[in-house]
């Protein structure tokens, strides 16, 4: 029988011990506005009005998931786990994860004896019954599960996975309740969607339940860069959501690995950052030398944009 990957879905539908004192960013570290003259990916920023402070730069865990499972789930334990280390130390204290992404274990062993105040967790829900998953039609079996799987009491944000219509609000109207409920508890701090589609986005940047935007921006534009319409129109409602005190993090900024030029990545970067558009991106690095390599161009980007020296 034929498995449904997430891309053909999309395009059909439109531990170590003692690791706080080993990663000096998680004892602590200075906070800067997101409209400060840095855009460093270790920089701490607000996430709209969330009350959520974390590093500009999220490390994504995944890159072709699908079923639960991901590029960064196949390279196997030990790489992951080196790579979420290095992202760590330097400085990368949001993780970007997903039922979706078979990625909790894999982060659970890494993050065991953090400060766990020092670390965002973020992961997503996925809402539609396919052969790897059958959804409970909410979000509290859901959470628990996610919380167990990671080891941890709190999910910093929770998302509604793959938003592909305006009408997704209604839709999972029950998903949103739970999630709403488990917010009033403590139990996840910010809640939220990931938008597949420009009638979803738009209806995120308005709602009043949207906490958390996860949107697909690059310089680029259109599906063939993995975007929901043209820059200007995804631009502007970004605007429109940031306007509204939405935290919006970007994805898809290297154009889902179609961006792999120097001067692309350069390009979209000084775009989504230059024209404010967002509050963090996420990406998702798949070895130490891309995580190393993203953060260079995030920090090069205050002498491009400002022309002024670092």
């Amino acid at each position: 029988m034929h498995t449904t990957t997430r891309r053909e879905f999309i395009r059909k539908s439109l531990p170590k011990a003692g690791l706080a004192a080993a990663i000096p960013f998680l004892a602590g570290c200075s906070t800067t506005q997101t409209k400060s003259r840095s855009f460093a990916g270790s920089d701490k920023v607000a996430l709209g009005r969330t009350g959520i402070t974390t590093s500009r730069l999220a490390q994504g865990t995944g890159y072709n998931g699908w079923a639960r499972s991901s590029d960064h789930t196949r390279m196997g334990k030990a790489a992951f786990e080196t790579l979420l280390r290095h992202s760590l130390e330097n400085g990368i204290a949001f993780i970007d994860m997903a039922d979706l992404y078979g990625t909790h274990p894999f982060v659970r062993d890494v993050i065991k004896g953090a400060r766990r105040d020092k670390l965002t967790l973020l992961s997503k829900i996925w809402v539609r019954k396919e052969d790897w998953v059958t959804p409970s039609g909410g979000a509290k079996a859901e959470v628990d599960r996610f919380r167990r799987e990671l080891d941890t009491d709190v999910i910093d944000i929770c998302l509604i996975h793959c938003a592909t219509d305006a009408k997704w609000a209604d839709e999972y109207a029950r998903v949103r309740d739970e999630l709403s409920e488990l917010k009033q508890r403590r139990v996840v701090r910010a809640v939220g969607v990931s938008c597949h589609d420009l009638g979803a986005l738009r209806v995120a940047a308005t709602h009043p339940w949207t906490d958390v935007i996860f949107a697909r921006i690059n310089n680029r534009g259109g599906q063939d860069y993995s975007m929901d319409g043209a820059t200007d129109a995804v631009s502007e409602v970004l605007r429109t959501a940031r306007r509204n005190g939405k935290a919006v993090v970007g994805m898809k900024i290297f154009g889902a690995g179609k961006l792999t030029k120097p001067e692309e990545k350069d390009a979209s970067l000084e775009y989504v950052f230059r024209n404010d558009l967002v509050d963090a991106i996420t990406v998702g690095m798949k070895t130490p030398e891309e995580v190393d390599d993203t953060l260079m161009r995030m920090s090069a980007l205050r002498r491009r944009i400002f022309q002024s020296p670092a």
